[in-house]
C-alpha cells in the first residue's frame, strides 16, 4: 500500500487532532495530579488540625476533671470544718467524747496559741496551726492509735501528729493504777482561713 500526497493531507488533520488530544490529555493528567497533591496536602493539614484540636479538647477535659476533683476536696474540707476560724470548744468536746467512748485512764492536754504555718499553699488562704501537748496513760499502744484515729475522723481541723513518745510504767509505781504505758505527744491542729482583704 502506497501513500500519496492527498493521503498525507488527509492524515495531517488526523495527526494534528491526535497530537492536540494527547496534549490535552497530558494537560488534564498534569492538572489532575496537581489537584491530587493539593487534596492530599489539604487532607494532611486537616488531619493535623484534628489531632491538635483533639489534644486541646483532652487537655481542657483533664483540666475540668482536675478542677472538679479539687472543688470536691475543697467542699469536703469545708464540710469537715477545716476551713474557717478554729473551733477550740468543738475540739475540747471531741476530745472529751473520745476519752469517754474509749474509756481512757488519764488524758491531759494543753493548746498553744494559734500561729501561721510557714508554707502558704493556696492563693487567698492562709494555713494556721495550734500546737497541742498531750499526755496519756494507756493500757496498750492500741489505745493511743485509736484515740488519734478518732481525732482525725471527728475533729473540725486537720490533726497532724508531730511526735509521740511511749514509755513503759514501772510496775507498782502508782498503787492501784492499771496503766501500763505513758504517752507524751505533740500534735498540730491545722485550719485554713480565707486571707483577710486589705482595707
Amino acid at each position: 500500500m502506497t501513500f500519496t500526497r492527498s493521503d498525507f493531507a488527509r492524515l495531517r488533520i488526523s495527526l494534528v487532532a491526535a497530537l492536540a488530544m494527547i496534549a490535552a490529555g497530558g494537560s488534564i493528567a498534569w492538572l489532575a495530579a496537581g489537584e491530587v497533591r493539593d487534596a492530599t496536602r489539604a487532607r494532611a493539614d486537616a488531619e493535623r488540625q484534628r489531632v491538635e484540636f483533639e489534644g486541646r479538647l483532652k487537655q481542657v477535659r483533664d483540666e475540668e476533671s482536675e478542677i472538679r476533683q479539687k472543688a470536691a476536696q475543697f467542699a469536703a474540707m469545708r464540710a469537715r470544718g477545716f476551713i474557717g476560724e478554729e473551733r477550740r470548744l468543738d475540739w475540747v468536746e471531741s476530745i472529751k467524747e473520745i476519752r469517754e467512748t474509749r474509756k481512757l485512764l488519764d488524758l491531759q492536754y494543753e493548746f498553744a496559741p494559734q500561729l501561721p504555718l510557714d508554707r502558704a499553699a493556696m492563693a487567698g488562704y492562709s494555713f494556721r496551726g495550734s500546737a497541742m501537748k498531750m499526755q496519756l496513760k494507756l493500757l496498750h499502744e492500741g489505745d493511743l492509735l485509736d484515740f488519734i484515729n478518732d481525732l482525725r475522723a471527728h475533729a473540725r481541723a486537720y490533726v497532724r501528729v508531730r511526735s509521740c513518745t511511749v514509755s513503759r510504767i514501772a510496775r507498782g509505781a502508782i498503787p492501784g493504777d492499771a496503766a501500763q504505758l505513758d504517752a507524751d505527744c505533740q500534735l498540730d491542729w491545722i485550719t485554713i482561713q480565707p486571707a483577710k482583704e486589705a482595707p
